[in-house]
């Protein structure tokens, strides 16, 4: 539902003193500052908000509608441009929900690899926001930084998946294909490095006086406000609720690992800051442990009704070409029993990223609906900014990590 409109202009305040008036203006959709296609309308005592309208649906791509005409491997690329900052957990999230709805339990390998890309894929998006945090408030080196490491990792996904942002590389029972022979090697130089490059980061903002003025007791938000709104992920956590999904709905052997959720009990922006930092720091701890115990194997489950060919089998095998044509066909493929349904999540950098499935025994779902981090997330913000300097806007988005393509699905 669109927000009522509110004309540009300046306004009568019936709630201040005779005399008094606002004015009201648009923050976004274009501000460089909105983090992709949002708008607010604030009303404006000085520069003091006083009331906000989030206005959302500007990036509004129909995936959910989308995906009731694609057949469930079809489903993955979409799934990239939710998020688009994590497009491999978008992928991962979605695939589980499938294999869960056939009841498919994917290979060691595959689990171990998804565990490891998961969480090189949170770090890629954390210290990225971490990094646009602070460029939004004028420290422009750490932003630079950022940007360096997460260029390193997505060399290292397109080497992994044929290309750096849209990946479309899980496919329902296992993996588009294995990771090059040189992966493990490479994930521990960036290993080594990366976590030098954090406490730099660290260094530049956490005593500096500017941003922690910026962000400390900026965009409170308490924790009964956050269960109430269902806000999930860095933002939960930094408000003192230990949820993690990892930890709440272990899936791909998460309860394996020894990793701690970081929380924080000051729910401010300046708490959410250091609740990625921390998080990017267990996910350095998990991606070694799951380096120690790759195992060798295929990536794929050995049953081709339900997993495509190789290619090159695909090119050579008749029965191979035969099972890849009744996996793409139209009215063939993966067709869970009629009337099966269910609700599957995994936790994304933003947060509890979920997918309700429900079959009607054809090649493609009946419905999908996405449960999307950013869009819960977003809901409470006017609440944060309410009674706040028009500055803070800007701190309390930044912290939010709100992904526009994620928001609107």
């Amino acid at each position: 539902m669109n927000p009522p409109r509110i004309d540009v202009g300046l306004e009568e305040d019936a709630t201040a003193a005779a005399g008094r008036r606002t004015l009201t203006m648009n923050f976004g959709p274009q501000h460089p500052a909105t983090h992709g296609t949002l708008r607010m309308i604030l009303e404006l005592d000085g520069e003091v908000v006083v009331r906000a309208t989030p206005e959302i649906g500007f990036l509004h791509t129909g995936f959910e509608k989308l995906g009731e005409y694609r057949n469930f491997n079809q489903f993955v690329t979409l799934s990239d441009r939710m998020n688009y900052m994590s497009p491999l957990c978008n992928n991962i999230g979605y695939t589980q929900a499938v294999e869960e709805l056939l009841g498919l339990e994917v290979t060691p390998r595959c689990r171990v690899l998804r565990v490891i890309l998961a969480e090189l894929t949170r770090i890629a998006d954390h210290v990225v926001c971490t990094g646009l945090q602070a460029m939004d408030l004028g420290a422009f080196t750490v932003f630079l930084w950022s940007f360096i490491e997460r260029e390193k990792l997505y060399d290292l996904f397109e080497e992994v998946t044929g290309t750096r942002l849209t990946t479309s590389y899980t496919r329902v029972g296992g993996l588009m294909r294995d990771v090059p022979a040189d992966f493990p090697a490479r994930v521990r130089a960036f290993l080594e490095k990366v976590p030098g490059v954090l406490d730099e980061m660290e260094k530049m903002l956490v005593r500096n006086r500017i941003f922690v003025d910026r962000t400390r007791g900026v965009g409170v938000l308490p924790p009964d406000v956050a269960l109430a709104y269902g806000v999930s992920g860095p933002v939960l956590r930094a408000s003192g609720v230990a949820y993690d999904v990892r930890r709440a709905r272990p899936y791909l052997g998460y309860e394996e690992y020894d990793f701690d959720v970081v929380t924080s009990d000051e729910a401010d922006s300046y708490a959410r800051f250091l609740v990625r930092m921390g998080e990017m720091r267990e996910s350095l701890k998990i991606v070694r442990q799951a380096l120690e115990r790759l195992p060798e194997g295929p990536v794929n489950l050995f049953n081709h009704k339900i997993t495509l060919p190789e290619k090159q089998l695909v090119y050579t095998k008749m029965e191979s070409l035969i099972h890849h044509f009744k996996l793409i066909m139209d009215g063939h493929g993966l067709k869970p029993e009629r009337g099966r349904e269910l609700y599957s999540c995994t936790e994304s950098p933003n947060g509890e990223l979920g997918y309700h499935l429900v079959s009607d025994g054809t090649d493609r779902p009946y419905r999908i609906r996405v449960r999307p981090p950013s869009l819960l997330n977003y809901q409470p913000v006017a609440k944060m900014i309410e009674g706040r300097l028009l500055s803070d806007v800007v701190a309390v988005l930044s912290s939010l990590n709100v992904i526009a393509g994620e928001l609107d699905r």
